[in-house]
């Protein structure tokens, strides 16, 4: 059975007293994970070594972005190993903003997946569409571009990777899919990695949904079948919202 995961990322945001507020205010609130349902939290990196101590194993923690080498000379990054070696278990990879804003085209988000996975590594991978490129009807070849570059990986690594569906309309601007809108993409995806990889592997991965996902949306959302949580931005930055949103994934 596919898990169910509602992940926060909090990309950058939050001084340090304000994290810890946060991160103390979730965990005194989130379930344990378990095999059929999990929460993540990506913080800012520089948080994350305090948070693997402060937690009490109700979260899962990862990394919003790393580098593909796995050390060398490149000043300001951190790797996929030593991610993995202060506790983290998750990380992103393919969010429209380092797509976008920092030019990370498919050969680097692909040497950053297969870096994440020999470092042991569970990998959300990011996809998603402009509003020019949904407006001009080419947004489900977008998708199947972005799945297609999965094909590189075994079935037994897919066991490790998720996707985030994620409308970049729709990050950040108050506009969320409707659910059809958002369950034809869902469905579009697990179709897609059924033909790469097999119905078996397909309905064992997770596939959530990013993109304006909110306590008065996520019920809506969540019952979607193919829609198995949520990559969740601004509203996780409170814990009474984040809270909310997985309380209604079930």
């Amino acid at each position: 059975m596919r898990k169910k995961i509602v992940a926060g990322n909090w990309k950058m945001n939050m001084l340090k007293d304000e994290a810890k507020k946060l991160f103390s205010e979730i965990l005194s609130m989130s379930m344990e994970s378990s095999d059929h349902k999990i929460t993540v939290v990506f913080p800012p990196s520089i948080y994350l070594a305090d948070f693997v101590r402060q937690n009490n194993g109700k979260v899962m923690l990862g990394a919003q972005n790393f580098h593909f080498s796995n050390k060398g000379a490149y000043t300001g990054e951190l790797s996929a190993g030593q991610i993995k070696s202060i506790g983290c278990d998750f990380v992103l990879v393919g969010h429209s903003e380092r797509r976008t804003l920092f030019m990370e085209d498919d050969q680097v988000l692909l040497l950053k997946i297969k870096s994440a996975l020999e470092s042991d590594l569970q990998v959300i991978y990011c996809c998603g569409e402009s509003l020019e490129e949904r407006e001009q009807g080419i947004y489900i070849n977008k998708i199947r571009n972005q799945i297609s570059l999965l094909k590189t990986f075994s079935t037994e690594e897919m066991m490790a990777i998720s996707i985030a569906y994620e409308p970049i309309w729709a990050i950040g601007t108050g506009k969320t899919a409707s659910p059809q809108q958002a369950a034809e993409m869902h469905d579009l995806i697990r179709a897609e990695v059924s033909v790469l990889f097999g119905a078996e592997t397909s309905e064992n991965t997770s596939i959530l949904y990013g993109g304006s996902c909110s306590p008065t949306n996520a019920h809506e959302l969540f019952k979607c079948n193919n829609i198995d949580g949520g990559l969740i931005g601004g509203a996780s930055l409170e814990a009474n919202s984040f809270h909310a949103i997985i309380s209604a994934c079930q």
